[in-house]
């Protein structure tokens, strides 16, 4: 009993709670915008991503953030979003092609937060 007692402790310190989506961010909050606003700020028709709503939220909102500092043209943001949707709605359903969307949406999450880290002091270190 106290196995599981330090099992359900460890879950609940490391955030985990059973049935409950964890929505942050995606909603918006404390001047972030809602995936949805940030999704149509370029006008295109967004993909459902499902499981990897997080990740490209993370991104989508880090190259925002570039954008609304000046560092990276809104042009540049919707080409970014809509490179995201593309290769997302090109990956089909074999395993291969999942692998290589997270390869490359890992590679875009690291360059939305290159350009976001050049527009937020919070991120540059010292």
């Amino acid at each position: 009993m106290r196995g599981l007692a330090m099992i359900g402790a460890a879950m609940l310190a490391a955030g985990v709670t059973a049935g409950c989506a964890n929505t942050s961010g995606l909603v918006g909050g404390w001047r972030a915008p809602a995936f949805a606003d940030l999704q149509q700020l370029c006008g295109a028709q967004q993909p459902d991503y499902g499981p990897d709503t997080h990740a490209v939220y993370s991104a989508v909102y880090d190259a925002y953030v570039a954008n609304r500092h000046g560092k990276l043209a809104q042009d540049q943001f919707c080409a970014f979003q809509a490179g995201l949707a593309q290769r997302y709605s090109a990956q089909g359903g074999d395993a291969q092609a999942r692998n290589a969307w997270i390869g490359y949406l890992n590679a875009q999450r690291a360059q939305a937060l290159t350009w976001r880290a050049s527009a937020d002091p919070t991120l540059r270190g010292g």
